[in-house]
């Protein structure tokens, strides 16, 4: 009888796929490489160092997607980042090792309960933190604000990379939207999938991945603009293409909850209109579907309004989530920050008291990186990363191999400029080594040495095997640890109660029986994707080991029975453009799911004879 792989164990396992990002590749290579040499040449190595370690950090946040959004994931975390080199570098030398340790575990507070804002919060936590470690403990001749600007400099570079170099194939359609062009047409895609998925078990997955889809084309059109609305034809079009693409994916969740089968002429349209909107030409004669239910007769009438909104090209709102600064403030003082905060904190400041101590008492010799330790426990404790366990697993792993490569390159390669290429190297392996921790560990690993070496310091891959393995440590066990006046699960039981929130929310909309449709858009966008990021947190906690997986059972039977009521608000809506009155099947139905919510006590959805609903 076979065994199992455990969730831990077979995530640290699981690699990503998908086609070589050759434009992110050219982008590595011409990112830390090339500042590094002109700083070599110019007699500053040091400085050229910190440069390349902003180049660096500003690879790892170089994901796919449109220019705009590139400019917050990579430059917001590249501020924290210099920030964090001048605080560090200004305790470093003023303050006693007691109160620097206790600097460095309050930054780890606020850094961890920043991560609670999402994907790009994570990365200024991470920089914040990592910046200030090594501003404190790095040995560098510069003063705080020549590094901060080093590392600027570095990060400016390669988001100037990204900004002005094309990617394949986008001079045919244009180059300034290449990237947004493409996350529209995935939207239409993933229309026409669910579509040809509607009536069979893949469903469900064709629904989240239209809704991955939808964010990932929201995100990739609201970064910064100079002007608050497009300000191009261009712009407006890819907005219009946008916005079309909303009621198409109402219908088809419409159709895909019904469970009934579609003829396969229905995603003919979507498709037509995904290669239309990636080649940026005209939409051509679109098939349409048979008009026998609403929902049907819904999918048909946004391909019509599809049609004239491709041809116009009059752009309308983004029909995003609205975050003002009063909800962030509550993410990060509520339960997801305090106790993300706390366990980065906890895990930060035992690293930089135990590499304190270990570095007065010359357990480094001649090596002084204690720096290392807290911030390899950085990369190993954000709850963003992926499973604990699974993070030391390869974290360990990667550090192992990619030093002993380390170790054969430094023994034949001339100096500077055999280390000048390796960091060249690396940076272009950067966006590949992303489908896996442990490999991505292995390149940053070999990189960083190469940039410790090129500063004047000598072979340092043993100390660094030690050293990640000792912030292993710390973090396994400190991270398994229960926090004082925390409950444990407490963020996933947050992100439920958002997302059980936000189904509220849209519910008594469409229930309202109002006639704006932007609005329904818009929040049942924001429903769907509260409803995402919870699904997201679970599965990360349901992979974790027993004393952190056991907080998440029973949550994903909650989440599934919050989509399902999404679906079934969404069907209901369709039902009342179409006929104008609520289907009683729909109300037994949405009933039936708040009850079962109810019953569950973690995040409830509420109905009342007279529409007026209550979220708890």
């Amino acid at each position: 009888m076979t065994r199992a792989v455990p969730p831990w164990l077979a995530h640290a396992l699981r690699a990503q796929r998908g086609p070589v990002p050759w434009s992110a590749v050219t982008r590595g290579a011409l990112g830390g490489g090339p500042l590094l040499l002109a700083a070599v040449l110019a007699g500053r190595p040091t400085l050229g160092v910190v440069a390349a370690i902003g180049a660096m950090f500003a690879g790892i946040n170089d994901r796919p997607g449109s220019r705009r959004a590139s400019v917050g994931r990579i430059g917001g975390p590249a501020l924290a980042g210099a920030a964090g080199l001048v605080v560090g570098t200004c305790a470093g030398d003023h303050v006693s090792t007691v109160l620097l340790t206790l600097l460095l575990t309050g930054l780890g507070l606020a850094a961890g309960a920043v991560s609670a804002l999402g994907p790009v919060g994570s990365s200024v936590g991470t920089q914040l933190l990592v910046g200030a470690s090594v501003g404190a403990g790095m040995p560098l001749p510069e003063p705080g604000w020549q590094r901060a600007l080093a590392f600027l400099v570095g990060a400016a570079w390669l988001l100037l990379l990204r900004l002005a170099l094309p990617t394949p194939g986008s001079f045919a359609v244009g180059v300034r939207f290449d990237g947004e062009r493409n996350a529209v047409a995935g939207v239409y895609d993933a229309v026409a999938a669910l579509l040809d998925a509607t009536g069979t078990e893949s469903a469900l997955a064709r629904r989240a991945a239209l809704t991955a889809a939808l964010d990932h084309a929201q995100d990739a059109l609201a970064g910064p603009r100079l002007r608050r609305y497009a300000s191009s034809s261009a712009e407006r079009r890819l907005h219009a293409q946008y916005g079309a693409a909303l009621p198409l994916a109402e219908a088809a969740t419409a159709l895909a909850w019904a469970g009934d089968p579609v003829p396969a002429r229905a995603a003919e349209g979507p498709r037509r209109l995904a290669t239309a909107v990636r080649g940026n030409a005209p939409t051509g004669p679109l098939p349409a579907p048979s008009r026998t239910v609403p929902a049907l007769r819904a999918l048909d009438d946004a391909l019509l309004r599809a049609a004239e909104a491709f041809d116009r090209g009059d752009g309308g709102g983004l029909h995003s989530r609205r975050r003002s600064r009063t909800a962030g403030a509550r993410t990060v003082l509520g339960a997801r920050g305090r106790e993300y905060g706390l366990r980065v904190a906890l895990c930060f400041g035992v690293s930089a008291a135990l590499a304190q101590a270990l570095h007065h008492t010359r357990w480094y010799g001649q090596h002084e990186h204690w720096y290392w330790l807290p911030a390899t426990a950085v990369f190993l404790v954000k709850p963003d990363l992926g499973p604990l366990a699974s993070r030391v697993l390869s974290r360990a792993a990667g550090t192992v191999l990619g030093a002993l490569l380390f170790a054969g390159f430094a023994a034949v390669l001339p100096r500077p400029e055999g280390l000048v290429a390796l960091v060249a190297v690396s940076g272009a392996l950067i966006p590949v080594a992303a489908r896996h921790f442990a490999a991505q560990t292995a390149v940053v690993t070999v990189l960083v040495l190469a940039l410790v070496m090129a500063g004047g310091e000598p072979q340092a891959s043993l100390p660094r095997i030690g050293e990640t393995l000792l912030a292993c440590a710390v973090v396994l066990v400190a991270g398994h640890l229960p926090l004082p006046g925390q409950r444990g699960g407490a963020a996933i039981r947050a992100r439920l109660t958002e997302a059980a929130g936000a189904a509220q929310t849209y519910l008594d909309h469409v229930l309202g029986e109002s006639g704006d449709r932007a609005a329904r858009w818009a929040l049942r966008r924001e429903a769907y994707r509260a409803l995402a990021e919870a699904r997201a947190a679970i599965a990360l906690a349901s992979a974790e080991l027993p004393p952190l997986a056991r907080h998440a059972d029973g949550t994903d039977e909650i989440a599934a029975t919050l989509e399902l009521l999404v679906d079934t608000v969404t069907a209901c809506a369709v039902h009342l453009d179409d006929t104008g009155r609520t289907d009683p099947a729909h109300v037994r139905r949405l009933t039936e799911l708040a009850d079962r919510l109810e019953t569950r006590g973690e995040a409830t959805v509420r109905l009342t004879p007279g529409h007026d609903r209550v979220v708890r």
